[in-house]
């Protein structure tokens, strides 16, 4: 979040001035050819050098060691290759341990795969290599030059070092005719010692026979990832390296605040992923040909490389999140709206924003303050001239169901009359210098330390902060955004924290990071958790924390969003692929700024926005100080209608997203998918950027440009689709679409074969909505048949992981309409039971009956039979009643939590 109003210190010296002069600088930050371990080794061939010592090699079981040679300097690395039962192999290739190189701490990665190995079968071994098979996959590994390919179930998926573009640099003594940027380098003034020298490693991953590769997430580009030998800005390799990026560009390989290691490569009949465990500055080239050939370059660490061989895209995902895990399920109130500002002022300014969403009937959840409403940014306090009674003015919002989140940054302002500061600075709590001497940077406080996050000590201390005797004016309805924790230093190279700075262990920060952000996080959410332990020590409180950086792991965290985008048409379309990219690595909630952060969006493009916005994952309207104030009602009573419908869609469909989040929370799955992830053997898709699926249910396709009156909708072939504004069946077989938009909304269609949960009664928030009954979908696939699932919990605790939820599957086929327990292996059979009921059934795609139908209901506790007359009728509540494309079935009163059978017969 890098503003451009004046701090008073430091501004001037960064050079950020007024917001005309302000945009993207490519100039402030580095490229490949002014980045030493980038620069020698991209596009080098030296894969060659390295052989494996064929009498080194072992197997065992699960695992194969061997020592690899690298032949030009006479060093041995060493080689692990293991196979686990959960669908992945892993390479590790390492110096010796004495060497003593990092690696990524094992609290980034969950537990237990580990000991869940798979049997490696030796199939041949010959003078040149040995070829093993672990389930359907083969590895074939080759001595000299060393390289390994792996097939699954007979078709090629990676091949290692095939471009000899592989190299691991090694530790090695200072010399005199050693190359510059071996042990210093300098940028903009700032001189990176290395006093380790150089111990970068170039992996060359070439996925044969696929075109289109997926993943390395955070940029604003293409879905598909395009390749990076072409055109300015397509000549620079794709950057993972976690900073605080300005106004960044909308079709740009920049890496931008977070930073996940993984990629996918979709083929017809093949999916396969990788995951390199490397948290250093790393640059990744894509180079498109027969094959998709990648070179992946690291400034230091080891290989630790897992190599996903599931063969399909929700397959390698749950491999995946075996690995890194899955998402933490979120309070119920987080998935409703968010509306936030730099800054709401004061509390009459809260009371007022507060008051407007009743006045004009629009719900939201929580209300967002910013830096201002500290006590000259510093953190965990309030200003007392504009905040006199946070305790009062949150119970007020809480009082109708709602909750507040302030913005606590990782930089500490220098003042020793500041509790933290004093504190942590007793306790040694600070990221140290290259002297030893704790870091001084600059950021919003002016001169600022940095918590060394890495260290559990420190996040231990960290989490003991936000309790609400140590957290002064704030209560249990308090949550929390952590922005700026790239880390964001305003006065350091790439306005970030310099690679020699130490850490908890002695660490470069070069080491880890991509890690600070993720570890920062971390000790926010075990705040709250400890937070909310105090409040309710049987159940707890899931903790709300929203993070601008991230890594792989941060789903077991919270959301992130895609930090400072602008109102510009380019990114709402942006959105998308950024957000898909983040669901096909493993972080699912996610969400961009609904109105852009910098500017100022006109009328059409914020109606756009929020008819989009409505199905991100995190859901949040956000703007910047000096922006025109764009609270919903602002921009005219027609305008105000169509957002207010796009904000009560989001609500109505709730009861579905919340399913689809237990179901990333249980398996790893993406909230928005790609239409490849569902239609894998359709090739067409395996591009398609402008459209996307909310879980396997419906397809979304926004309007992304100014004066739209009608766009083209791309139908994935082999399934029925219903428009979900009218119930109106797309005629079969039908590919594309011409259909007329206006700005009453976008074209959104429910897939045949799914059933899908609703609660259409207008509230104020989430809280308000607990009681209402639930409105099912059924919409029916060429069969006639459907299915779909509802997850309730209390929306609020940990309760659900000891069985206190509600899990239902519902099933159409042969015109019956059932309602079961759902049962998934490995998760602790729901006990819950609640009151609510069924209301309407709306059936689609139900055959002509000339007399019509009526439902024969067989309730599943007493057994108890009745009959009701199915009526032509709107989809939802909030359509026109004119509407008669669906069959309806009203006030069934189907309770909930048990079982049930709804006959569909004709008259």
């Amino acid at each position: 979040m890098r503003r451009a109003i004046a701090l008073g210190v430091g501004l001037a010296l960064l050079g950020l001035l007024l917001p005309g002069s302000l945009a993207f600088k490519e100039n402030e930050f580095k490229k490949c050819a002014q980045t030493s371990f980038c620069s020698r080794n991209r596009n080098v061939q030296q894969g060659a050098n390295f052989e494996i010592v064929p009498a080194s090699v072992t197997l065992n079981t699960a695992t194969l060691t061997a020592t690899l040679m690298n032949k030009q300097a006479s060093k041995h690395l060493q080689l692990t290759l293991t196979a686990h039962a959960d669908g992945f192999v892993r390479l590790l290739i390492d110096e010796l341990p004495s060497v003593g190189r990092y690696q990524v701490p094992s609290d980034i990665l969950v537990s237990g795969w580990e000991t869940r190995k798979a049997a490696i079968k030796e199939e041949s071994r010959s003078a040149n290599g040995v070829v093993l098979v672990t389930g359907d996959t083969k590895l074939e590994l080759n001595y000299a030059p060393f390289t390994l390919a792996v097939s699954v179930k007979g078709v090629p998926a990676l091949q290692l070092n095939s471009r000899n573009l592989f190299n691991f640099e090694h530790r090695r003594p200072k010399q005199d005719s050693d190359p510059a940027g071996y042990w210093e380098e300098t940028w903009m003034g700032h001189t990176d010692t290395k006093p380790k020298g150089p111990e970068a490693m170039s992996l060359d991953l070439v996925f044969p026979g696929f075109s289109h590769v997926y993943g390395i997430p955070e940029r604003a580009t293409s879905l598909s990832l395009k390749a990076t030998n072409g055109n300015a800005p397509y000549g620079e390799p794709y950057r993972l390296y976690n900073l605080d990026v300005f106004e960044y560009l909308d079709d740009h390989p920049f890496g931008l605040y977070g930073s996940i290691p993984v990629m996918l490569a979709h083929k017809k009949g093949l999916t396969v992923g990788v995951y390199w465990n490397n948290a250093a500055e790393m640059f990744v080239d894509v180079v498109k040909g027969r094959d998709v050939g990648t070179q992946w370059i690291a400034e230091s660490g080891v290989v630790d490389l897992f190599v996903f061989t599931g063969a399909t895209g929700p397959a390698v995902l749950a491999s995946y999140a075996k690995v890194a895990g899955t998402t933490a399920l979120p309070q119920l109130f987080s998935l409703g709206y968010h509306q936030c500002r730099w800054n709401y002022k004061d509390e009459a300014d809260v009371k007022a924003v507060d008051g407007g969403f009743d006045a004009h009937e629009i719900p939201y959840d929580v209300l967002w303050l910013d830096i201002e409403h500290t006590n000259g940014k510093r953190y965990l306090t309030w200003d007392s001239s504009l905040f006199p009674n946070p305790v009062a003015m949150q119970e007020d919002v809480a009082s109708r169901g709602r909750k507040m989140v302030t913005i606590v940054d990782p930089h500490v302002k220098r003042d020793s009359s500041y509790y933290i500061f004093s504190e942590a600075e007793s306790a040694g709590h600070y990221v140290k210098n290259k002297h030893g001497s704790d870091f001084d940077g600059w950021c919003w406080p002016g001169q600022s330390s940095y918590l060394d996050v890495t260290s559990p000590v420190v996040r231990n201390w960290w989490a003991q902060q936000f309790t609400t005797d140590k957290y002064q004016g704030s209560t249990k309805h308090l949550y929390i955004w952590n922005d700026m924790n790239e880390p964001s230093v305003f006065n350091g190279p790439e306005i970030t924290m310099h690679k020699d700075n130490l850490h908890y262990g002695n660490v470069e920060h070069r080491d880890n990071h991509n890690l600070f952000g993720v570890y920062y996080h971390m000790g926010t959410a075990d705040g709250l958790k400890l937070r909310g332990s105090q409040v309710d020590p049987e159940n707890g409180d899931r903790p709300f924390v929203l993070s601008r950086a991230f890594f792989s792991g941060t789903q077991r965290v919270g959301p992130i969003w895609t930090g400072d985008n602008a109102a510009q048409w380019s990114h709402l379309k942006v959105s998308v692929p950024m957000l898909l990219t983040l669901g096909l690595t493993g972080l699912p909630y996610s969400g961009a700024d609904v109105g852009g952060f910098f500017g100022n969006p006109d009328a059409e493009l914020m109606t756009r926005w929020y008819q989009l916005g409505i199905y991100y994952p995190f859901f949040r309207g956000h703007a910047h100080l000096e922006t025109q104030r764009r609270e919903p009602w602002l921009f005219g009573p027609d305008v105000t209608a169509r957002i207010r419908a796009a904000i009560r869609g989001r609500y109505a469909l709730l009861p579905h997203i919340y399913t689809l989040f237990r179901a990333a929370n249980t398996t790893g799955q993406p909230i928005l998918r790609p239409l490849w992830f569902e239609f894998p053997e359709q090739e067409d898709l395996y591009a398609e950027e402008e459209e996307f699926m909310v879980g396997s249910s419906m397809l979304v396709k926004p309007v992304t440009a100014p004066s739209t009156f009608t766009v083209d909708v791309t139908f994935p072939q082999g399934s029925r689709w219903y428009d979900a504004t009218t119930g109106a069946p797309v005629p079969p077989k039908t590919k594309t679409q011409r259909v007329e938009v206006n700005l009453n909304g976008i074209p959104v269609y429910y897939r045949g074969g799914s059933v899908v949960p609703r609660r259409e009664r207008p509230r104020r928030s989430t809280a308000a909505q607990l009681a209402d009954p639930y409105t099912l979908v059924v919409a029916a696939d060429d069969k006639g048949e459907a299915e779909g699932q509802l997850y309730v919990d209390d929306g609020r605790s940990f309760a659900f992981q000891r069985g206190l939820y509600l899990h239902r599957d519902f099933k159409f086929s042969g015109n019956k309409l059932t309602s079961t327990k759902h049962v998934e292996p490995g998760v602790p059979d729901g006990t819950l039971t609640v009151p609510t009921t069924i209301e309407r059934v709306v059936f689609l795609g139900l055959p002509a009956a000339k007399k019509g139908y009526k439902a024969v209901i067989s309730d599943g506790v007493s057994g108890a039979k009745h009959t009701v007359a199915l009526e032509a009728g709107p989809l939802s509540m909030a359509a026109a009643p004119d509407s008669t494309q669906a069959l309806v079935l009203r006030k069934p009163d189907l309770p909930v939590s048990h079982d049930w059978t709804v006959e569909i017969v004709q008259v």
